[in-house]
């Protein structure tokens, strides 16, 4: 059976919300329990001693805190000073003063200290009863939204994961479009991606580069499905004519992917662009040189050859690592940004475990 207390409380919520009352005078302090308690409130807990208010609030987590002003030693302003910014927001507890202090500048000092209403002394019964329980109610439907916010915030949150997630995964299937034409193994895009953003984020560029790269690196031979496979696939070297149709997947990877709103498609279609760019100015398609060519750019191309000479190929099998790396460190300067290389350079021998690209 349900107790009359609790029936009443589960009629009115409001009823069990937690009440702590704060006075230096034990005759105010019962007043007010006996008053709310005979309106039916059922959780009024009280204190005569203003140092143990702060105490009680951090314990006792109340819905409402009602508080006098004058009080010896610590006042009800302290009080509110140290209360802070916990008074000033939906969480916490709305505070109600108490005072026989009507005058304008207390009332305002007080307002401007988080108090959000005022009793005067002597009190009212009614008066009490109203002003207590609007500032519930006002507290409850506060608490209630800021819930509600965080739920949608949640659900918005994990919403956008999903949403990227499930756009880097249609960047991953669309990289591999390119590699199983050009790949035996349908891991090189991958590689370079995630060796593009280890050495983004080793040279300590912008925090959202090293993130970018990772999707946006492993694009950058997209162009190549545009390429026949007579010249893609061809097992000896290419002729000049062959040579200027090979050339072409940067620029037609740059305009697949070109006109994005996002930044990570933005960022690919520069790599896609300019990743055969050399340092000295003898690469393709634009021949820029030195700072001309774009980081991303620049980045890509040390990640691109190094995984390409570790690699077999249709037309010869894969370098030794060490060798590979002696090719690219006389290319310093001409082919590769020095400083980009010496990331990779720096890293040896361990290059392939430091920056999670080990062969799978």
């Amino acid at each position: 059976m349900i107790e009359p207390a609790a029936a009443m409380t589960l009629a009115d919520p409001v009823l069990g919300m937690r009440i702590l009352v704060v006075d230096d005078e034990p005759l105010n302090v019962e007043l007010l329990a006996a008053i709310l308690g005979d309106a039916g409130f059922t959780d009024v807990k009280t204190t005569t001693s203003p140092t143990r208010a702060l105490e009680s609030c951090a314990l006792l987590t109340p819905d409402l805190l009602l508080l006098d002003l004058h009080m010896p030693g610590t006042d009800g302003f302290a009080v509110m000073d140290t209360l802070g910014p916990a008074i000033r927001t939906d969480e916490g507890p709305p505070v109600l003063v108490l005072t026989a202090d009507v005058t304008q500048t207390t009332r305002h000092r007080a307002l401007s200290a988080g108090a959000r209403d005022f009793i005067s002394k002597p009190f009212d019964h009614e008066e009490v009863l109203l002003r207590v329980r609007n500032l519930l109610t006002l507290h409850a439907s506060e608490r209630k939204l800021a819930q509600h916010n965080e739920r949608l915030e949640r659900a918005v949150w994990e919403r956008t994961r999903e949403l990227e997630a499930s756009r880097l995964e249609v960047l991953d299937r669309l990289a591999l479009v390119a590699e199983f034409r050009d790949d035996d193994t349908n891991q090189h895009a991958q590689r370079v991606g995630r060796s593009a953003a280890a050495i983004a984020a080793a040279l300590e560029l912008a925090l959202e580069l090293p993130e970018l790269l990772g999707p946006a690196a492993a694009l950058h031979d997209i162009g190549k499905i545009a390429i026949p496979d007579s010249i893609l696939r061809k097992p000896g070297p290419l002729t000049r004519d062959e040579f200027a149709v090979m050339q072409t997947h940067t620029t037609i990877g740059a305009r697949m992917l070109a006109g994005s709103q996002f930044p990570v498609l933005q960022t690919a279609s520069t790599i896609a662009l300019t990743h055969h760019e050399r340092f000295d100015g003898a690469g393709y398609p634009a021949g820029l040189a030195g700072a001309r060519i774009p980081i991303e750019g620049r980045i890509a191309a040390v990640a691109d050859v190094y995984d390409a000479l570790t690699s077999d190929r249709v037309y010869r099998p894969a370098f030794e690592r060490a060798v590979a790396l002696e090719m690219m460190r006389e290319e310093s300067g001409k082919q590769f940004d020095p400083v980009v290389l010496g990331v990779l350079l720096e890293s040896a021998p361990g290059y392939a475990a430091s920056f999670v690209v080990a062969r799978r």
